[in-house]
């Protein structure tokens, strides 16, 4: 059998994972197959072997062909040293205000510093979560839910090396009118017919505390996975911010209307909702900054697609607030990482997040529609006489922050003409995030991050991979067979654990929020 062996990495003698392809995929032995595994989900016949990160090449039996079974075996064991080796200049902890855009990250996306792609891999991965826990399912009573516990939700993602703990869940009501964002279950009796999980807030832990040289609070927005229907929900109004109760003392700052409606927007009868999206963060945050008000504070938001608007908006509000300053006036820095995120507001809004100090890079693919909206007429690319003339119309925005544009047509591992659903996929950003090294530079994974994951919620990986798409699925879609041996859909222990705090903790945190005018 011919082997196709191609996409070399930096050390010749090691292949990348995957590059080692049966160009006569005929000849493959019966039960041969590609294995990825993770606990209590069907992965398609996709496993983890040992404590591999990567998803590696395993044939079940021995080949029939001499050559096949050397390749196998030398990829085998090499494939955990395929990846580029950090510097060891310096820590995390040495250089995290960098890495939270001390500078705007100047000098470091080109080439792109490997501290800060494996810090915007790890805030990808938080994001990404979101996806992973949330029950999609319209035929589970629990639609619209995050699956686990709150104080097992890390645990049961197996992403305890992350060293966070979640604190509190953020809920937001559906009533807003983004039906391909919010999702609700086809049964008469469900746990809430007005609120949506949307994601989550986290605190370090002790350990990774000293890793990173500063405790870290960590918003998490869930968006959309990879369906773009969303954007045609959106009214593409402007309106002031200060109109939703956000103070703003610059009346012409304004933001698209459906995402501020869903941050601020409550449901006083419903028990996750009676409090606004906005109002949950805000006193949480306060509460979390009293609680370690004597040590090192990062405040680091994260989302990807409408998540990534909600990111943005919320940084907006913690620094205008004044969530983000101590008692003694210093100010905690406020970064968001954003993946694959919409324009928020107009120019006025940019222009006022700049001046509060909220560094923000967002992470692109640059055939991804979603960061081309709202505004696709009016925008910052246009020349500034023609948006100075239309910066009072309500179809006039400006992306926020500094841009690391990516390009899916650089990996080789990517289908260069998939459904445009794919480019907007976050799994895909994390994994060209992993082998970007700078405009111009070769296309080499960097962190040993399992492209497998790409495929996990779409079809994105070239087929000679064979990894299958869409491969995360709930095993049994939740159900089990109980002492009667029938099966059912079971009941989730502690489903409202999001009320961590009582309700009147959480109202002297949220009342009298200060307005730091920076102008």
């Amino acid at each position: 059998m011919a082997l196709s062996l191609h996409h070399l990495s930096l050390s010749s003698k090691n292949l990348q994972f995957g590059h080692c392809v049966p160009t006569d995929v005929k000849n493959v032995p019966a039960g041969a197959g590609v294995h990825f595994g993770q606990t209590s989900q069907i992965k398609k016949g996709l496993v983890k072997r040992g404590n591999q990160k990567r998803c590696v090449l395993n044939l079940i039996g021995k080949p029939s062909d001499p050559c096949l079974s050397q390749a196998i075996d030398e990829f085998h064991e090499n494939h955990d040293d395929v990846t580029e080796k950090l510097p060891e200049k310096q820590s995390v902890a040495d250089a995290w205000r960098y890495i939270h855009g001390e500078d705007d990250w100047a000098g470091q996306l080109d080439p792109m510093d490997p501290l800060l792609r494996t810090e915007l891999i790890r805030y990808g991965e938080m994001a990404q979560a979101c996806y992973d826990a949330f029950d999609f399912d319209p035929f589970s009573k629990y639609c619209g839910t995050c699956r686990f516990e709150r104080h097992k939700f890390f645990r049961s993602l197996g992403m305890t090396e992350h060293g966070y703990e979640v604190t509190r869940y953020i809920y937001a009501t559906s009533n807003i009118n983004l039906p391909n964002f919010f999702k609700k279950s086809r049964w008469p009796k469900v746990w809430s017919k007005n609120a949506n999980w949307i994601g989550y807030i986290a605190v370090s832990n002790d350990e990774t505390t000293k890793r990173l040289g500063r405790r870290d609070i960590t918003v998490a927005w869930r968006g959309t996975v990879t369906r773009l229907e969303w954007i045609a929900d959106l009214m593409d109004f402007l309106k002031p911010i200060s109109a939703d109760k956000i103070p703003c003392p610059d009346p012409e700052v304004k933001v698209e209307s459906g995402f501020v409606d869903l941050y601020t927007d409550k449901d006083e009868s419903c028990r996750f909702c009676r409090y606004s999206a906005r109002e949950q963060i805000l006193g949480e945050l306060k509460r979390l900054v009293n609680m370690h008000r004597k040590e090192e504070i990062s405040m680091t938001i994260t989302g990807h697609s409408l998540g990534s608007a909600l990111a943005v908006l919320s940084a907006y509000d913690i620094a205008e607030t004044g969530v983000h300053v101590r008692e003694d006036t210093s100010a905690i820095p406020v970064c968001v990482f954003s993946f694959s995120g919409p324009r928020v507001g107009n120019v006025r809004f940019k222009e006022r997040l700049e001046l509060l100090g909220v560094k923000v890079l967002r992470v692109v693919n640059v055939h991804d529609l979603v960061p081309k909206s709202p505004g696709i007429f009016f925008n910052e690319k246009v020349p500034a006489m023609v948006m100075k003339l239309a910066q009072g119309l309500p179809w006039s925005y400006s992306h926020v922050g500094v841009e690391l544009g990516l390009d899916h047509k650089n990996s080789p591992f990517l289908k260069p003409n998939a459904d445009p659903g794919c480019a907007h996929n976050l799994e895909a950003h994390l994994h060209l995030l992993d082998g970007y090294h700078g405009k111009g530079h070769r296309f080499v994974l960097a962190t040993g991050r399992d492209p497998a994951l790409v495929n996990k919620d779409c079809d994105f990986l070239k087929d000679h991979h064979r990894i299958p798409p869409h491969w995360r699925q709930n095993e049994n879609k939740g159900m089990v067979k109980n002492k009667d041996g029938r099966w059912v859909q079971p009941d989730r222990p502690k489903l409202y654990d999001h009320h961590h705090h009582s309700d009147s903790d959480h109202d002297n945190h949220i009342q009298h929020p200060r307005l730091i005018s920076a102008s």
